[in-house]
């Protein structure tokens, strides 16, 4: 089977610019594996940990502490499936301590 890259996927397409060289990277891996449901749980938890550090700097911390919640159980569930998450921890740790 062919490689997978941004000209034929679509997930690809419309992140390549959107997410940092290592949420791309790791979303070309999991769409080559055809795990495409996983990439896209990534995706989601390189957003909400976008709004969790906006609501921190909204000095919203309610809504921060639910979020960031939110994305540390979706992030279990791709350690569940094995997947290569250090770079995800790495920016939930960080968040983690402005709270």
């Amino acid at each position: 089977m062919a490689k997978r890259t941004s000209r034929n996927t679509d997930i690809l397409k419309e992140t390549k610019n959107t997410t940092s060289p290592k949420i791309y990277s790791l979303l070309v891996k999991l769409v080559n594996e055809d795990r495409s449901d996983l990439a896209e749980d990534v995706l989601k938890i390189d957003y909400l940990l976008a709004y969790t550090n906006n609501c921190i700097k909204d000095k919203d911390f309610k809504q921060a502490k639910e979020i960031i919640e939110m994305a540390k159980n979706r992030i279990d569930k791709l350690i569940k499936n094995n997947v290569n998450v250090e770079y995800l921890m790495y920016i939930y740790d960080g968040i983690k301590l402005k709270l």
